[in-house]
C-alpha cells in the first residue's frame, strides 16, 4: 500500500522510502493512499486474538507484500512481549494502561515496533544510519531503548534531542545511560526548539549527504501505526452488544489521538474521541475557533505534552475533512480541553482517594478532561476508557507533591536511576547540532 504527503497527493512513497525517511521531500507527513476496511464480521473474528496476533493483522493490513508475513509476525512478536491491561475501575469507566514496557511509557509500543521495521529495511548496509528524535519526556527514551545496539559499528544509531531541565529525573536517565549506539544531546530551550532542530536537519540536504538521518517522531509513520493498534485492542475488549467506548487521551503532539483516529476509520469505532491537553492548548482552541496558531510551548508538570505546535494536527484535519460526511468530520469525533497544572494536582488527588488509583500527571491531564467532558456533555451509556501513558513513578515528585507519598519504583526504573549519565550539551543552534553531528556520527 502507497503512502502519500499531507501536503500533495501526488508525492507519494513506499512503505521502506516513508520509514527510512520520515518526511516526505515536501516537508508533509505521510498517510495510507488508501485505508483498511473491517467490516463487523471481520472485527467479530478478531475479537479472541492476543495482542500480538491483533497487532500483526493490522500491520499487515497496512503495509501489505512490502514486508514479508514471518517477517512482520516477528516483528510483532518482539515488539509487543509485554502487557497491555484494561483495567475497570468503576461500571463505566475503565483505564488502558500502556505503560507495562520496558521504558514504562506508551512510546514502547511505537518505538519497538518502528525499530524491527528500521532494521528489516535498512538491513545490513555499509553505511550507518542515524535515527534523529526531538522528544519532550518519554518519545527519547522509548526509542533509545528501542533501537540499542551494543555491537561494534551497528546499522543504525540514535541522536536524541532533549530539553535541558524541562524532563523529569528517570526521563532524562533513561536516555543519558545508555550509551553505545545512542547519543543524547541535551539542548538548552524547549520541545518545540528540539523538534525544530530536528525538522532542519531532516530537510538539510547536505546535511543528509554526511550523516544519513531519518526521524523517529511520531511524524514517522512507522511510529504512528503501532498507535492504532491498542484502539482497536480496547474495543474488542466490550461485548458486541456494548456500545463503542469513548477514549480519553492525554494529548502532546497528536500522535496518539490519531491513532485512534486510525482505528476509528478502519472499523474499531469510537464513540468519541478527548484530547486532553494541559496548558499548551494549541488543538483546543483550534477545535473552538477553527483557527489553528501555534505558540511557543508552556511549561507544565505533564511536560511529555508540552508541545505548542503540534506536527500530528494536519494527519488529524486530512483524515477528518469537514466535507466528510456526519460521524466522520472531525468535530463530530473529537472534542478537546486544556488542563491546568492545579486542576491536574487535583485530579491525581482525587482518583488516589475515591479509587485507591494512582496517576502519572499525563494521565491526569485526562482525567480532569473527562470529568469535565462529562459537565458539559449529554449523559451517555457508552463505556468511558481513559488512556494512562505513563507508570506515575515516573513523575515521583509531582505525585509526591499531590499525595504526600511516592508510587512503588518498578524494577526498570529502579534500574536506571543507579546508572551514569553521559550527555553532550547543545545550545539552540542548528549550526553547533550539525558540526556535533558530523563530528560524531560521520
Amino acid at each position: 500500500m502507497l503512502l502519500y504527503s499531507t501536503r500533495s497527493r501526488a508525492t507519494q512513497a513506499t512503505w521502506r522510502q516513508a520509514v527510512l525517511s520520515g518526511i516526505a521531500p515536501d516537508g508533509g507527513l505521510y498517510l495510507p493512499v488508501e485505508l483498511p476496511r473491517y467490516t463487523p464480521d471481520a472485527i467479530a473474528a478478531l475479537r479472541d486474538v492476543s495482542f500480538v496476533e491483533l497487532a500483526y493483522h493490522l500491520a499487515h493490513s497496512f503495509i501489505g507484500a512490502e514486508v514479508p508475513k514471518t517477517t512482520l509476525e516477528t516483528i510483532c512478536r518482539n515488539a509487543f512481549d509485554f502487557p497491555i491491561t484494561l483495567r475497570q475501575l468503576s461500571p463505566t469507566l475503565s483505564v488502558l494502561e500502556l505503560f507495562h514496557g520496558p521504558t514504562c511509557a506508551f512510546k514502547d509500543f511505537g518505538a519497538r515496533f518502528m525499530a524491527g521495521l528500521f532494521r528489516h529495511f535498512w538491513g545490513t548496509q555499509d553505511k550507518q544510519l542515524t535515527v534523529l528524535v526531538a522528544t519532550s519526556g518519554d518519545t527519547g527514551s522509548a526509542v533509545a531503548n528501542a533501537f540499542l545496539d551494543t555491537q561494534p559499528n551497528p546499522p543504525i544509531r540514535v541522536a536524541i534531542l532533549y530539553p535541558k531541565d524541562k524532563v523529569s529525573d528517570v526521563q532524562r536517565k533513561q536516555m543519558t545511560t545508555l550509551g553505545h549506539n545512542v547519543t543524547a544531546f541535551e539542548v538548552a530551550g524547549t520541545f518545540d526548539d528540539c523538534q525544530a532542530l530536528a525538522k532542519q536537519a531532516l530537510r538539510d540536504a547536505e546535511l543528509l549527504r554526511q550523516v544519513p538521518l531519518t526521524s523517529a517522531n511520531s511524524i514517522n509513520i512507522a511510529r504512528l501505526l503501532p498507535q492504532m493498534f491498542y484502539y482497536a485492542y480496547a474495543t474488542l475488549r466490550f461485548s458486541a452488544a456494548t456500545p463503542p467506548p469513548l477514549f480519553c487521551i492525554p494529548s502532546g503532539n497528536l500522535g496518539n489521538v490519531t491513532g485512534s483516529v486510525l482505528a476509528h476509520l478502519t472499523g474499531f469505532r469510537a464513540a468519541r474521541i478527548i484530547a486532553a491537553c494541559n496548558s499548551n492548548r494549541t488543538f483546543p482552541q483550534f477545535l473552538t475557533s477553527g483557527t489553528f496558531a501555534p505558540t511557543p510551548s508552556i511549561e507544565t508538570i505533564s511536560n511529555a505534552m508540552d508541545v505548542g505546535d503540534p506536527s500530528n494536527f494536519y494527519r488529524i484535519t486530512e483524515l477528518l475533512p469537514e466535507t466528510a460526511p456526519p460521524d466522520l468530520k472531525l468535530h463530530d469525533l473529537i472534542s478537546g480541553y486544556s488542563i491546568s497544572d492545579d486542576e491536574t494536582r487535583r485530579a491525581i488527588r482525587s482518583y488516589y482517594d475515591e479509587l485507591s488509583y494512582i496517576l502519572d500527571p499525563h494521565t491526569a491531564v485526562g482525567a480532569c478532561a473527562l470529568m469535565r467532558h462529562a459537565g458539559c456533555a449529554p449523559a451517555t451509556d457508552c463505556p468511558h476508557v481513559l488512556v494512562a501513558t505513563a507508570h506515575p513513578a515516573k513523575f515521583s515528585l509531582v505525585v509526591q507533591e499531590s499525595l504526600g507519598r511516592e508510587p512503588e519504583l518498578p524494577n526498570p526504573l529502579a534500574k536506571v536511576l543507579s546508572k551514569s549519565e553521559r550527555t553532550v550539551p547543545l545550545s539552540n543552534s542548528y549550526r553547533e547540532l550539525v558540526e556535533k553531528l558530523v563530528t560524531r556520527l560521520a
